[in-house]
């Protein structure tokens, strides 16, 4: 067998956190399987903690049980399975190189991944969210290691990008960026961003990238609204009710009120992106007049496609030196600790990271 495309010898298993439901978050060893075709073994450096990973542990998200959580992860490949698996940019991958992967899992023929909108894919399986019992035990990043099965969007790292800021790369940024897509143009539009959190920081970074006439953010936090200063806010609000008009709308909060009230703010031709509302949250009410009379355009976004991870990772490259990126994600713990992380009250960081 090939020294660098066959199973992984040294090793015959891992250490994970297994989630077994509510707060009992307990670290166990995993086998490593044998890599199938076109597989490939992470060692993971750094991971971060999703607030999506808090929700499900605190029950307001349904997922497989058990299983080991974890989706927002910088690794390095250490082997891989038969076949050349490739990058997202259409580059071989190889041992040694540190890479980040999508959420998403896509099966690659269906309809919807035919068309392009493989994050709605009709057989969709997703990192950090399949049964332990499943054919993808070791899909999520709080662990050693991660299988990354055959046809996961990889890209490989740059090595100008630390790990705190490639890591959620894999989903807020790489969201973030779907979102902007959706939004487009920006250069020169008045933009609002609602909730100060992870992905609404990196909204109002992106949209001062491309060239936003304003770029206001929204959020109660009073240290939230701080740090979105340093990520380019030039106006921030605690409520949406202080903001009298915008061109783009971008919701992160996944608060139904302050949804209802930026639609209100949104000028003629204004297009509003909902991509916080991932839990029930209440109705909102939607205007049809307003929308046809004012050319209003209101879309969602959830997850993102291979892209978008691309470009999240470009953008990072693109504005390491321009934004602060590295305090928003605090120094990493041991995997032991993994659980305060998940279950402890959320701390003044938009994200905290464990270092396997």
């Amino acid at each position: 067998m090939e020294e660098n495309a066959t199973t992984f010898t040294e090793l015959s298993h891992t250490r994970a956190a297994i989630w077994r439901g509510g707060g009992d978050v307990v670290i166990e060893s995993v086998p490593l399987p044998v890599l199938q075709t076109g597989e490939v073994l992470v060692r993971v450096r750094l991971a971060t903690v999703c607030g999506s990973d808090r929700h499900t542990v605190t029950g307001r998200r349904p997922q497989p049980c058990p299983s080991v959580l974890g989706h927002e992860t910088v690794g390095e490949i250490v082997a891989l399975g038969d076949g050349e698996p490739l990058a997202v940019d259409g580059n071989p991958l190889g041992k040694g190189r540190r890479v980040v992967w999508s959420v998403t899992l896509p099966c690659g023929t269906c309809d919807r991944c035919v068309a392009g909108v493989t994050a709605k894919c009709r057989t969709l399986r997703k990192a950090g969210h399949e049964s332990l019992y499943s054919a993808w035990p070791l899909s999520g990043g709080y662990a050693e290691h991660v299988v990354l099965p055959r046809g996961m969007p990889v890209a490989v790292v740059a090595d100008d990008i630390a790990d705190a800021l490639a890591a959620p790369a894999a989903c807020a940024t790489a969201t973030v960026m779907a979102v902007i897509e959706r939004a487009l143009p920006v250069g020169g539009r008045r933009v609002v961003v609602i909730g100060a959190g992870m992905l609404g920081l990196t909204a109002l970074a992106a949209a001062a990238d491309l060239g936003a006439s304003t770029v206001t953010a929204v959020d109660p936090s009073a240290e939230r609204r701080e740090i979105a200063a340093h990520f380019g806010a030039e106006v921030t609000a605690e409520s949406v009710n202080e903001i009298e008009e915008c061109d783009v709308l971008l919701e992160f909060s996944g608060k139904s009120a302050a949804l209802q009230a930026g639609l209100r703010t949104l000028d003629v031709s204004g297009v509003a992106v909902f991509a916080g509302s991932v839990a029930p949250d209440g109705d909102i009410a939607v205007d049809p007049e307003a929308v046809v009379r004012r050319h209003l355009t209101l879309v969602g976004v959830h997850n993102y496609e291979p892209r978008h991870l691309l470009q999240a990772l470009n953008f990072l490259q693109r504005t390491k030196d321009r934004f602060p990126w590295a305090d928003l994600v605090a120094d990493p713990v041991p995997l032991d600790r993994i659980a305060g992380l998940l279950l402890d009250a959320p701390g003044p960081k938009p994200r905290y990271a464990v270092a396997p």
